[in-house]
């Protein structure tokens, strides 16, 4: 079964993720392999017990399926951590949590990570830069075989995890 293409479409309101049709009008089933990292950064994986939550409710998010999909289907928790900077300000190696791009690196590479585990992807290079006051621009690189590569770019991605 192919998985459905996921497409980044910005607007107003930030960054949303849409299906994507096909001219026919049917769905678009190429570019599984980013589509699959697309929802692994844009889902809010189950936060770990030690992480700062932002707000005061104790919700640690994540998505239900994740609870034995080892055990069931030999699966891995999706998502990524990323949804715990939403009222984070950006800091520098100095702050006592450590650097905003720093962490948002390693929620990054802990989503992607699955899939290099399971030999779906070869390897990976995430690329964080800080481009201004507020803006925290990423790229992350996903190789696949000897000379498949995946570029996906998030530009201005401080402005969507911190509103």
């Amino acid at each position: 079964m192919n998985d459905i293409r996921v497409v980044q479409k910005t607007a107003d309101f930030g960054i949303t993720l849409d299906w994507m049709m096909t001219p026919q009008g049917g769905l678009d089933s190429s570019q599984q392999l980013a589509s699959a990292i697309i929802t692994a950064l844009g889902t809010d994986r189950l936060a770990d017990p030690s992480d700062a939550l932002p707000s005061d409710d104790n919700d640690r998010r994540g998505w239900w399926g994740d609870l034995e999909a080892s055990e069931i289907w030999d699966g891995w928790p999706i998502g990524s951590r990323l949804w715990l900077l939403e009222r984070s300000k950006i800091t520098g190696q100095e702050s006592r949590d450590g650097s905003t791009i720093g962490r948002i690196e390693t929620y990054i590479r802990q989503a992607i990570q699955p899939f290099i585990d399971h030999r779906i992807a070869g390897n990976s290079t995430v690329i964080v830069e800080r481009n201004g006051a507020g803006r925290i621009d990423a790229l992350i690189r996903i190789y696949r075989g000897p000379g498949d590569v995946i570029d996906l770019r998030f530009n201005d991605l401080w402005s969507d995890i911190g509103n």
